[in-house]
């Protein structure tokens, strides 16, 4: 497995298309998974569904609502596609990254916390009930999993001993960090269905709400939204793989190509779990996030903190 090493910088402007591509086979995969469920065939429409439906919303007219703050609203819709590429600009590509900050791992969560406020100013701007209502769950959600989710980071910056990304890969040369870290790994695949408002951590764009966030918004504004969401959803599974599974490790294969291929599997699972499991009441994920998610990811830190320790005072 080579060093990870910063690219040229060009390569920023290939991290969207990238990202965008495995978004598009992310949401082609779900269409793919409903049509199973509703005993339909699958066929080439099925695949092109998630194209058919951008299309459909570009061509569609922009909702407004009376009295609604645009600007407030379009900042926030365009700030939810925007943090996702500017989280994913730290994932490496087999051996290069187009930013390895010395923060890398802070970096994304950062991007994910822009994605709170991002979804309740969108929520806030349309001057809708419920949009408001969508926005402030999704805002009680993140309190419920952000905790897990920063010491699940945390573990890994432990045993990486940085918070570089590429550090983390490098110290997972010999054992991946899935292996001897398994609950900071679950608590960061719940994570990121969470902050990608999926199921079934949904609640924010819920039906029982008219859609939530998502209730006011039509055309561009909306297809912003959606696919923002999806983008999230890829760039939390690609993280994934840098922070847990070994980067580019993998026999036969080239790096970028075992990057690529734990990237899909990850974000298969993650859209399997989200079309397979039914919303969770937010209550119920509030209970679950503080008294069971938060204890076990700092037992997962201190069991991780205590062997680092343990192998720096044996050197």
């Amino acid at each position: 497995m080579n060093a990870v090493s910063q690219g040229p910088t060009w390569t920023v402007l290939l991290v969207p298309v990238l990202l965008g591509v495995l978004a598009l086979c992310g949401a082609a995969f779900a269409r793919v998974l409903d049509a199973r469920a509703d005993g339909r065939g699958i066929s080439g429409g099925v695949l092109a569904a998630p194209l058919a439906e951008s299309g459909r919303l570009l061509l569609q007219q922009r909702r407004a609502v009376v009295a609604s703050d645009r600007l407030l609203a379009r900042t926030g819709v365009v700030l939810v596609p925007v943090a996702a590429v500017l989280a994913a600009l730290v994932v490496p590509l087999g051996d290069r990254t187009a930013s390895d900050l010395s923060i890398g791992i802070v970096w994304f969560n950062a991007m994910e916390v822009v994605t709170w406020a991002a979804l309740w100013m969108a929520g806030w701007g349309s001057n809708s009930v419920w949009g408001l209502l969508g926005g402030y769950r999704f805002v009680v959600q993140g309190l419920s999993y952000e905790l897990p989710h920063m010491f699940a980071l945390i573990t890994v910056a432990t045993g990486a001993g940085s918070l570089r990304v590429s550090d983390a890969v490098a110290a997972q040369e010999s054992l991946w960090f899935v292996v001897w870290m398994p609950v900071a790994f679950v608590a960061f695949l719940l994570s990121a269905l969470a902050l990608s408002f999926s199921g079934p951590f949904d609640t924010a764009t819920g039906r029982d709400i008219v859609g939530g966030v998502l209730a006011e918004y039509s055309g561009v504004d909306r297809l912003l939204l959606v696919a923002g969401r999806w983008l999230m959803l890829s760039a939390a599974a690609a993280m994934s793989v840098p922070l847990f599974l070994g980067g580019s490790g993998g026999p036969l294969l080239p790096g970028w190509l075992w990057t690529l291929v734990k990237a899909v599997a990850v974000l298969g699972l993650l859209v399997w779990v989200r079309s397979r499991t039914a919303t969770l009441r937010m209550d119920r994920f509030a209970e679950f996030g503080w008294l069971v998610l938060i204890p076990l990811t700092l037992l997962q830190a201190l069991v991780v903190a205590v062997v680092v320790v343990g192998m720096t005072g044996g050197m």
